[in-house]
């Protein structure tokens, strides 16, 4: 258990007042297969390879984001299912490839470490094992992500335990937090980074939230028109001592036409400033993978989401004195690609009024890796790929799951039900499932017989639902949000059959901060906000004296198929496209409706708690006279949004218990 301050309490107030690794395998020939596990003991193994070595250039990033907790990966997905352990044996090999071709590796993370999967979001605070789990990558640059700060418990954990593992490699330059013993408010980071990489580029490293205000009020975020203005920001990119390279990471949207990214304005200051240095940039936030050109010597990458992807880039032609490297190291593909900017999508105001005043010679790559074993393995075509640090990662993450009852089995899901790759209604749609789920067990049995409309926004809903066991880890993944059912009873049915409408051509709900972002401890687990974001949900092991002989799988299993600023080669693997359906703001259940499939003359309707606004002004707005007073809660407040999936689990889905047939992902 992490330490929290016992005054936390007490500065909230305060706030409110302001405002030997393991060996295996013959030295002789070998034929490379799909087994190459470690991972954890429920996870499935890819079977279809990258498509070609990593290039190696002057300078290499491994970038990781909005990982949200999923560090024991994705148990039914054969795409994701490394784990951090695998990760923590895999950045080890790379960084040692790149000391032995001469060349820098930096790890870069870009915030949103826990709320989406039962390790981070089972404890209270949130991330509380996750994150010590986490720390075991030694990353050289981070920064923090919106959901570090909703809760002032967590922001706090951020302060003072996160940030000093990671000292001045933990970059918050506009995030603030009060410091209970000054009153003040301190940065939770670093404000910047200017530092030199083993090989001798100089760099200068910022890391920027985009302008969110759902922050607790114990930490206040600087808005970018106002952080690019500050004197300590102008004069640490106008630095004393030589600058080869800028460094930009946040938890933001990298492309500039995205409403919430703010790295235009970032790129944009620099730029003038400093013409003619180089600037790479690192986002996330939009659960994205992407790549944008802003001009020939500046580039982003965004790298996905829930440890789906791993993100690479490499580049070479940074001119500097003290580089003592290889701009071209020997023995491996390097990268030879010019950054030409494309502008497509890009909003007026956000490219520069100033470019580069001399010709770049810089050349990049970019790739998406998908975060699997096999992908880890043939990259490194290490013989000894899993470190002594790696493996106990992964044996940590194993016991802290079973301390957790993470496996604890309410069911078995008969399909896979997703978010996007089936159309509403279609029985693949998790949306189509929400409706017979809540019909099914969303009834105050002292009214069981009133006939009932149940309106639910899709919001609700985080992520898909693979085939195989429904355990207690995808209750917290699916749906982990707690809102609870609040009604109003005998409304006149031809008033409330117009609600659904009403709602869906409207905007979508959005949680206010005051409702409470809904992440804590599940109810049923003893007993039985974001906003909307931006999906593209999926839009080898070598021995010593013998030759590698890789068993290419030839079938392409559906997946990530991005389209980024360098075209449709970035993919590391080769995926079969998954198609993405637009899906309605909410679902309606009808339940005790009449037998006669008559309409009934009034109706208990039911909803969310945090919609009753959304709900009374549609209702007022086709002739009722509704107010708050009106509302009352339908069933006990403990039975929420996270509740309703294992109670219909444990009624719909016992067949096949408890050895529940596992599918191999989502959109197959």
């Amino acid at each position: 258990m992490r330490w929290v301050p016992s005054f936390l309490p007490a500065i909230v107030a305060v706030a409110g007042a302001l405002g030997c690794d393991d060996c295996y395998g013959p030295q002789e020939d070998v034929v490379l297969s799909r087994n190459v596990r470690r991972m954890q003991p429920e996870a499935l193994s890819a079977v279809t390879f990258p498509r070609a070595p990593l290039e190696w250039g002057q300078i290499n990033f491994l970038h990781t984001t909005d990982t949200h907790g999923w560090l024991e990966g994705h148990l039914k997905e054969q795409n994701y299912g490394a784990d951090w352990g695998d990760f923590a044996s895999f950045s080890r090999l790379m960084k040692r490839k790149a000391r032995s071709l001469g060349v820098d590796l930096l790890l870069v993370d870009t915030g949103d470490l826990h709320d989406g999967a039962g390790l981070s979001d089972a404890t209270s605070p949130n991330g509380n094992v996750s994150n010590i789990i986490f720390e075991n990558i030694d990353y050289d640059l981070l920064t923090i992500g919106n959901h570090e700060l909703y809760v002032s418990e967590i922001a706090y954990e951020t302060f003072y335990q996160f940030s000093t593992v990671y000292g001045d490699r933990y970059l918050t330059s506009n995030v603030e937090i009060i410091n209970p013993a000054t009153k003040q408010f301190e940065y939770i980071g670093s404000r910047y980074r200017y530092f030199t990489t083993h090989f001798g580029l100089r760099i200068m490293a910022f890391g920027v939230l985009f302008n969110f205000t759902g922050n607790s009020n114990v930490s206040r975020v600087t808005k970018t028109a106002d952080l690019v203005k500050q004197q300590w920001f102008r004069d640490a990119v106008n630095y004393t001592k030589p600058i080869d390279l800028f460094v930009v990471i946040g938890h933001n949207p990298i492309r500039p036409s995205e409403a919430t990214s703010t790295f235009g304005l970032l790129y944009k200051t620099i730029r003038e400033m400093r013409p003619d240095i180089p600037i790479q940039a690192f986002g996330g936030h939009t659960h994205v993978r992407d790549f944008y050109v802003y001009d020939d010597k500046t580039t982003g990458l965004e790298s996905g989401r829930y440890c789906e992807t791993l993100g690479w880039l490499s580049m070479s032609g940074i001119k500097s004195p003290t580089f003592r490297g290889k701009q071209l190291p020997n023995g491996v593909p390097n990268p030879t690609r010019k950054a030409v900017p494309t502008r497509t999508g890009t909003p007026t105001g956000s490219v520069p009024t100033s470019t580069p005043t001399s010709p770049s010679g810089l050349v990049y790559s970019r790739r998406y890796l998908d975060w699997n074993r096999l992908t880890f393995t043939y990259h490194t075509a290490a013989w000894d790929f899993d470190s002594q640090s790696g493996l106990r990662v992964t044996s940590e993450i194993t016991e802290e799951r079973e301390s957790l009852k993470l496996s604890t089995l309410f069911g078995c899901a008969p399909t896979t039900y997703c978010q996007y790759c089936q159309p509403f209604g279609a029985p693949g749609n998790i949306y189509t499932l929400m409706e017979i789920a809540l019909a099914t067990v969303v009834v105050n049995e002292s009214r069981k017989d009133v006939p009932r409309l149940i309106l639910v926004n899709i919001g609700s809903i985080r992520f898909d639902l693979p085939k195989g066991p429904f355990t207690l880890d995808d209750a917290y993944i699916v749906s982990p949000f707690e809102d609870a059912f609040q009604f109003i009873p005998d409304v006149p049915y031809n008033i409330a059959r117009q609600v659904l409408g009403i709602l869906n051509a409207g905007p979508f709900q959005k949680r206010e901060l005051s409702q409470g972002f809904g992440f804590s401890s599940l109810a049923f687990q003893d007993s039985c906000l974001d906003p909307p974001i931006t999906y593209s949900h999926p839009t080898g092991k070598a021995y010593t004296g013998g030759r590698l002989l890789r068993r290419q799988s030839e079938q392409v299993f559906p997946g990530y198929t991005t389209i980024d600023d360098f075209g449709t080669d970035g993919d590391d693997t080769p995926h079969a496209k998954i198609p993405n359906f637009a899906q309605p703001n909410d679902v309606q259940a009808n339940a005790s409706f009449p037998g006669d499939g008559s309409d009934p003359t009034s109706v208990d309707l039911v909803f969310l708690d945090f919609i009753a606004s959304y709900i009374l002004s549609a209702l007022n707005s086709v002739g009722g006279t509704y107010a708050i007073g009106d509302v009352s809660y339908y069933l006990p407040k403990n039975f929420t949004t996270n509740s309703y999936l294992p109670a219909y689990a444990k009624v719909a889905w016992q067949k096949n218990m408890p050895n529940c047939p596992v599918g191999i992902g989502i959109g197959s």
